[in-house]
């Protein structure tokens, strides 16, 4: 019988990200890049619940470094991916936020 492999640092890392999308089928992941002159002001992409996770560890994979965050009390839940490629990422004042994550990295 084949043993299944043991999840990957990044696996891990997603995992409670997954987890809420499944939880929440109409949560939205918005998308926003930052960059050494702040985070963009609307998000570049609004992605629907299965492709929350999927889309994230594909710019992990290509070194990308990511914060996200289940925002609550802007109007409308939703999960935040902030992503930067260098350096750290700027601050960024939200909502209420109920969970979040940071990846920088192997």
């Amino acid at each position: 019988m084949r043993q299944k492999s043991d999840p990957s640092p990044i696996d891990l890392f997603l995992a409670p990200l997954a987890r809420i999308a499944q939880k929440h089928p109409l949560i939205e992941g918005l998308v926003f890049w930052g960059d050494d002159d702040g985070w963009s002001d609307q998000p570049s992409e609004a992605l629907e619940p299965e492709e929350i996770a999927f889309y994230a560890e594909g710019l992990l994979l290509d070194g990308f470094h990511m914060d996200w965050a289940h925002v609550t009390g802007t109007g409308d839940d939703h999960l935040r991916l902030c992503f930067w490629q260098d350096g750290s990422p700027p601050a960024d004042p939200v909502g209420q936020v109920l969970a979040s994550g940071r990846w920088t990295g192997t």
